[in-house]
């Protein structure tokens, strides 16, 4: 075999062989590209939106909402997973891809960001530095070059870049007699230079953005797969181990029931409201406040009291405000209580599920609250809205003989005729007054063992938001000086520099200090 045909097999064998590394060449540039990345995100995006607008299924409302839902919504819907978008495997599958996005872009492009930032140009060719956005030439005086320099060096200190010199040779080629240039002729220069730069790591922000973005997907996704998120309602009195979590199989719910490792006692809930006097709608709400007692057998009893910007965690589980029934209620009354045989009225504070005792051995305990009082069709206590039109308080009293009544206190005056509002137990009952408060509020309870979701959403998410500021809102500047030596005591000074943002900035950056160079406007 000659060693021309050598040539031709061994040329033929290596693209052989290179054909399955391009096609995976090609792959994981189409991975690892900028635009794939931003199209996975925006379909992440569209998803976490549709998870907002379509109820979940472990999130209060739920069952009403299903309920609302024509049968082939409820088979598409559950067919896509829309119910439980989350936990769905696209959304995951799309998190993972666009995870291995992220790594390897940032496997391809951070050596070279490093190496640009870790090992600067500090010098360039004359002509290089003329082709910059900013360039200008001038003539500085001075004794030498090194005089020169340090000039040069203070100025870009005082302007913020951080200088650099060196001294670096060039080549040139001498022109031939047409002008072009003759490439067999060249002329070895040495030339000194100064670099300054300044906000070199904001080349490197666009990393910084791919390991928060990580961080926050991570943390989404080890949460998801060990905790759970689930509704309860708290009301005064309520004791409960167990929350409800919903599983959805198309055309059907399964309840299963989550046991707790303590048990919850909701001790009181509150509404601190703008307008005391006004509705207790969210528009006239400062904050909730939701006080529990967790009994737990390891730990024993600790309080908690869980308002709106206050969550409160415990061993891993997270007790947030979620909403409230806003069916009223009272937290706190004031009674007046007349003597059925004369005497001065007097007042007594109940509260909810409280109860009071009289000088005379009278005892008072609370049964029920109706913000619009009326009897139903049974004849039972029953309210007709959710306002405060017609409020009553409903009590049981026990008079020092032990016998047993059930009175009415309304706010407003009623006539000793009526039944509901003649006296009872002695006394003549009126509701004075009353702090309102919603029927029950609803607390979401998140379990996350590891901080997953802490660490996702206050580093991740955080880091995120500090990232992108770092990236947009500072900038990598920098400027080159090249002295070249013309007379006994005038050197010409080639200025160059260039910026990734904020042009405008560095413009005017550049411009003073070429005036504080040449101490004039008129560049020479």
């Amino acid at each position: 075999m000659s060693a021309i045909e050598e040539s031709i097999k061994s040329a033929a064998d290596k693209k052989a062989k290179t054909k399955p590394s391009s096609f995976l060449n090609r792959g994981l540039a189409f991975l690892s590209s900028v635009r794939f990345g931003v199209i996975l995100l925006c379909i992440l995006v569209v998803l976490s939106m549709a998870g907002m607008i379509f109820i979940q299924q472990n999130v209060n409302g739920f069952d009403a909402y299903y309920a609302s839902l024509t049968p082939a919504e409820k088979i598409v819907y559950g067919t896509l997973g829309i119910f439980d978008i989350y936990h769905s495997w696209y959304f995951n599958f799309l998190l993972l891809i666009l995870s291995l996005t992220i790594v390897l872009a940032s496997i391809d492009r951070f050596p070279a960001a490093w190496s640009y930032v870790s090992k600067p140009k500090l010098s360039a060719t004359r002509g290089w530095l003329l082709k910059q956005k900013q360039n200008t030439v001038l003539r500085v005086e001075g004794a030498d070059e090194k005089e020169v320099a340090e000039k040069i060096s203070r100025i870009f200190k005082a302007n913020g870049f951080k200088p650099q010199i060196t001294r670096s040779n060039n080549i040139y080629y001498v022109s031939d007699e047409s002008g072009g240039k003759d490439y067999s002729k060249t002329l070895n220069k040495s030339n000194l230079f100064v670099f300054g730069e300044t906000g070199k790591l904001n080349r490197l922000g666009a990393y910084i953005v791919h390991v928060a973005l990580l961080t926050l997907f991570l943390g989404h996704f080890v949460a998801l797969q060990t905790g759970f998120d689930a509704d309860v309602r708290m009301m005064p009195g309520q004791v409960t181990k167990d929350i409800q979590m919903i599983q959805f199989n198309l055309d059907k719910q399964e309840r299963y029931t989550v046991g707790l490792p303590f048990t919850i006692t909701c001790t009181d809930i509150e509404q601190n409201l703008i307008n005391p006097g006004g509705s207790i709608d969210i528009q006239n709400t400062l904050d909730w406040h939701t006080r529990i007692k967790i009994n737990d057998p390891q730990y024993g009893v600790t309080e908690a009291d869980v308002s709106l910007n206050r969550p409160y965690s415990y061993r891993g589980y997270r007790f947030f405000q979620a909403s409230a029934i806003t069916l009223g209620s009272a937290r706190n009354m004031t009674l007046e209580l007349t003597p059925q045989e004369g005497g001065q009225p007097f007042t007594i504070n109940l509260a909810r599920n409280g109860s009071q005792n009289l000088p005379d051995g009278t005892k008072i305990d609370y049964e029920a609250f109706f913000p619009d009082f009326t009897f139903n069709p049974q004849g039972q206590p029953d309210t007709r809205s959710a306002e405060y039109n017609n409020p009553a308080v409903v009590l049981n009293v026990t008079t020092p003989t032990g016998e047993k009544n059930k009175v009415f206190a309304f706010a407003a005056n009623l006539s000793d005729k009526i039944p509901v509002g003649a006296p009872k137990a002695g006394y003549k009952w009126r509701l004075k007054d009353f702090e309102k408060s919603p029927y029950a509020h609803i607390l979401s309870i998140k379990y996350d063992p590891f901080n997953a979701a802490f660490i996702a959403w206050y580093i991740g998410g955080f880091g995120l938001i500090g990232a992108l500021c770092f990236v947009f809102f500072l900038s990598h500047k920098r400027i080159w000086a090249m002295i070249d030596g013309q007379n006994e005591n005038g050197f010409e000074v080639v200025l160059g520099g260039n910026t990734n943002r904020n042009e405008q900035g560095f413009e005017d950056k550049f411009n003073k200090i070429n005036n504080a160079l040449t101490n004039t406007e008129t560049d020479v």
